[in-house]
């Protein structure tokens, strides 16, 4: 397997701060790409033994680009993944510190983060939506925008100065990314894991999301994240993202797992993986390994001699 790693570029991205967290001893070589079906697609290739891509914002939500592009590969699943937390600064060439700013280049997740500074500090400056932040401040570095709205990092890389700091409308945001792998194992479980699923209903219709959410509620997992996307075959044709707190080897996620397989058109899976946060959710009683044991062990002495009732802790 290539020990190369392919990340949402060019250099300066804060894919590339995320991969370097991931990738903590630096035993890699990073690869900048221009786009996340790129990476996706040198994965798939062989030409990279891992890929980094955007997920998720704690302002903006999921990042599209990144789902439609999970969708449409196959063979590939989310191992690990690294959260960040963003800052934003508008970066200029240093000539350029006290000119009018008429242009301001970002990726529009980055200026949707920024929207109320840039209302209130740059009225007049028109908006130009870039592959990524670290594009932009590519592109000003080459004179093609007077500004761009990117991470700190962006302007030691491209020589750029900074005329403004930390200007995200709102403080604390952070952005996941995921770390993806072709042809190899789910990690084993560490009590605080993932698995992130695509389901797609049979058909729109009334109770359908109830009864896929039943598939987790009646086994006590909690749902980090469900959405909605439409699934391109026509108007109100609906499939779901879902992030749920187990792992594919607890008997609850197997059995969840099986139930949406019996009630949904298509499932994919797309791994489960430890969590970033490290975060472990409290299993209820009635759905932890040792119930669900006792519950089996009954199942199979029903085929014996009479059993008027199976084995309960409560």
């Amino acid at each position: 397997m290539s020990s190369r790693i392919a990340y949402l570029g060019p250099e300066g991205t804060f894919t590339e701060q995320a991969t370097r967290q991931w990738d903590r001893e630096g035993a890699h070589e990073l690869l900048p790409v221009p786009t996340v079906p790129a990476a996706l697609a040198a994965l798939a290739a062989g030409e990279v033994g891992a890929a980094v891509v955007p997920f998720e914002n704690s302002v903006e939500g999921s990042v599209p680009a990144t789902l439609q592009a999970l969708q449409e590969t196959q063979d590939v699943r989310i191992v690990a993944e690294e959260l960040v937390r963003v800052q934003f600064s508008l970066l200029v060439r240093p000539e350029w510190a006290q000119r009018p700013i008429r242009t301001v280049a970002t990726h529009p997740h980055a200026a949707a983060q920024v929207r109320g500074w840039l209302a209130g500090e740059l009225p007049e400056a028109r908006i130009v939506p870039e592959t990524s932040t670290a594009r932009a401040a590519q592109a000003v570095a080459e004179g093609q925008y007077d500004a761009a709205i990117a991470a700190p990092g962006a302007a030691r890389a491209y020589g750029l100065a900074e005329a403004a700091e930390q200007i995200a409308d709102r403080e604390g945001a952070v952005t996941r990314f995921v770390v993806l792998r072709a042809g190899v194992p789910v990690p084993p479980p560490t009590g605080a894991d993932r698995t992130t699923l695509l389901a797609l209903i049979w058909a729109n219709r009334p109770g359908a999301l109830l009864e896929l959410l039943d598939q987790f509620a009646v086994r006590g997992i909690d749902l980090t994240r469900l959405e909605s996307r439409p699934t391109g075959e026509g108007l109100g044709e609906y499939q779901f993202w879902i992030d749920a707190t187990a792992h594919l080897t607890e008997a609850r996620m197997t059995e969840a797992l099986l139930g949406l397989r019996r009630t949904c058109r298509d499932v994919r899976f797309f791994g489960s993986y430890p969590r970033a946060d490290t975060r472990a959710t409290p299993v209820p009683e009635h759905a932890d390994e040792q119930t669900y044991a006792a519950a089996a062990a009954w199942v199979r002495s029903l085929s014996g001699p009479a059993v008027t009732s199976g084995p309960s802790r409560r």
